[in-house]
């Protein structure tokens, strides 16, 4: 069929951001109030180990960097062993939110402290930002007062560092990257590879024709790419603090495909979130028509949504239109959102509507 064709095209669209899970449904008030299917994934795995490897490269190469960046008096190796220092941190609270967020839900704490990762995310982005700060400033200081720099060494220096954050860039991106947890760390790791690659160029410059002024360009040159780095993960980590729709599901445009289904006539408190990176979870009131199967429509809508869109936690709320909790009107004192009809309830919009299998 048509329709199954669309699932699987937007399932393997969409599929390959979200993460899997595995959910079960079960019903309750008088068998038309239905719907829990639980997904209980914790996110899908950033290896320990390559985490723990990668922090190991970086905090080796970065003593060793500060002392060469003082010795040379670079600006730019201070500015990369600064950077490596949060690379550091950010693995590190990657590893403690990873921890965090796989203990079981418990207490108040229902579905867990899955958002740590969230918080850990939201505070690498921090970091960039004010380490971008901090940088500009002195970047735009050594323009207008040059300062000394030994270009042989920053540029020696910074070939090493390129294969250091190679490796770490390398392990990182193996482990689970859906996680904004993980992906706030692969980002501080390739931007400061990105920064090793300018501050080599500097130093060559420095060495080759004694341009002191490239090792504050460079300096300046890593404080842009920290900039969108740090924006990115804020941004991001936002979205879910604030519980927005996932990236690349638009509501409106799943609220008319569940209204389209056989059966259904309206769709109404529709939300859709992310828990955490991966995590989406669901929950909306669905009305069916007088002689339509609460339980199938319930199956049927929990299996457009796992398909098409990788959802598995949803809760939704099937009734019949008419029941006194689903008159098809006023059935809810404050419905939040637009409210989805199906085709059948619109004049002149009835082609194309799977007919309803009482």
């Amino acid at each position: 069929m048509t329709g199954d064709r669309e699932d699987e095209t937007s399932r393997r669209a969409l599929l390959r951001r979200r993460a899997r899970g595995h959910g079960h449904a079960s019903g309750h008030r008088h068998g038309h109030r239905h719907g829990h299917g639980h997904g209980h994934t914790v996110s899908a795995g950033a290896d320990r180990r390559l985490l723990g490897a990668a922090l190991a490269l970086i905090l080796a190469f970065m003593a060793g960097e500060v002392v060469i960046g003082y010795l040379s008096g670079s600006l730019a190796l201070i500015t990369d062993a600064a950077h490596m220092m949060t690379d550091a941190f950010a693995i590190a609270l990657a590893l403690v939110a990873m921890r965090i967020a796989a203990r079981p839900p418990k207490g108040g704490f229902t579905y867990g402290l899955r958002r740590a990762e969230i918080l850990s995310a939201q505070l690498n982005g921090l970091t960039l930002i004010l380490l971008t700060v901090y940088f500009v400033y002195e970047g735009v200081r050594r323009l207008l007062e040059p300062h000394p720099v030994e270009g042989q060494f920053v540029f020696w220096t910074a070939l090493a560092g390129i294969a250091v954050n190679i490796a770490a860039t390398w392990l990182i991106s193996r482990a689970d990257r859906t996680s904004l947890n993980v992906e706030g760390a692969f980002q501080h790791i390739l931007n400061d590879l990105f920064a090793f690659i300018a501050t080599a160029i500097a130093g060559l410059v420095v060495w080759t024709t004694g341009f002191d002024r490239a090792d504050a360009i460079a300096s300046l040159l890593v404080a842009a790419l920290m900039l969108k780095a740090g924006y990115g993960l804020l941004r991001d980590a936002g979205r879910v603090l604030m519980e927005a729709a996932p990236a690349g599901i638009d509501p409106s445009e799943l609220g008319a495909r569940l209204a389209g289904r056989p059966c259904v006539e309206e769709v109404h408190d529709l939300h859709v979130w992310e828990v955490s990176s991966g995590y989406t979870a669901l929950s909306a009131h669905v009305l069916v028509d007088s002689g339509g199967d609460c339980h199938a429509v319930r199956r049927d809508l929990q299996e457009l949504l796992r398909v098409s869109y990788g959802i598995t936690h949803t809760t939704l709320e099937v009734d019949h239109v008419g029941e006194p909790s689903g008159d098809g009107d006023d059935h809810c004192d404050d419905p939040h959102g637009p409210r989805h009809v199906s085709d059948a309830r619109v004049p002149h919009r009835h082609a194309g509507r799977a007919p309803c299998d009482h």
